[in-house]
């Protein structure tokens, strides 16, 4: 599976696109707030044959423009079952960050999502793997090797558990479970660098807890979860 990575926005979010390489089919990953992630892909040759989306989950800079890319292309939404309480809220999230102008229409969802849910990209299966703390329905898309992980995870950091409706113990039992992934996954986070499961679990300083459990020597750091 190809992976292209499109940083959009104010937000400087990272949208994704995903292509079976076989049969040229492709996914969006993520929209931005703007329009700009449409017009980005639409200036691609050849052009993509996008026949769905993918959201990790509503916040305004992972959701806020998918009324844009529907309107361009009329494929299939897919979004975590327990995001609806935050993807609700896409009307009035602009004027939470004092931002009016960004308040945005939610959009369409077409299927509803839940852990170990499938869909099928070509001849390529993506794998859905439910990490809230972030928000209550963070979640994970990943094939054998690539996983786009939206806040759950960053190049030496974690997502941020101080918004409404974040859950720092969820994301406590979110991050053990995401570290139980095949190390060798190369991690598509929603802003920052590209990095490995691999990588996160010996150096992040974040991910000091799950080191202690498993007996890995690591970087030292500050751990979040243990205040060690």
């Amino acid at each position: 599976m190809k992976v292209q990575c499109f940083t959009v926005g104010v937000f400087s979010v990272n949208t994704y696109l995903l292509t079976d390489e076989e049969t040229g089919q492709s996914a969006i990953v993520d929209t931005g707030e703007s329009e700009e992630l449409v017009m980005r892909l639409k200036k691609l040759k050849p052009a993509p044959n996008i026949v769905m989306i993918l959201l990790t989950h509503g916040h305004l800079d992972h959701a806020g423009a998918l009324t844009f890319l529907q309107k361009e292309w009329d494929v299939p939404t897919y979004m975590p079952k327990k995001e609806w309480p935050l993807f609700n809220t896409l009307p009035m999230q602009g004027s939470m960050f004092g931002m009016h102008h960004l308040n945005r229409p939610c959009g369409r969802i077409d299927h509803e999502v839940e852990d170990g849910a499938e869909v099928v990209l070509g001849k390529t299966r993506l794998k859905f793997i439910s990490t809230p703390g972030h928000t209550p329905g963070q979640g994970c898309w990943y094939d054998d090797d690539d996983i786009i992980v939206g806040d759950t995870l960053f190049a030496g950091s974690i997502g941020r558990t101080d918004f409404p409706m974040s859950d720092p113990q969820e994301m406590v039992k979110s991050l053990r479970r995401l570290l139980e992934l095949p190390q060798h996954m190369r991690v598509h986070s929603g802003h920052g660098p590209m990095t490995t499961l691999g990588h996160e679990l010996i150096n992040n300083p974040f991910l000091g807890y799950l080191r202690k459990e498993r007996g890995i020597s690591g970087a030292r750091g500050f751990s979040w979860a243990t205040g060690t």
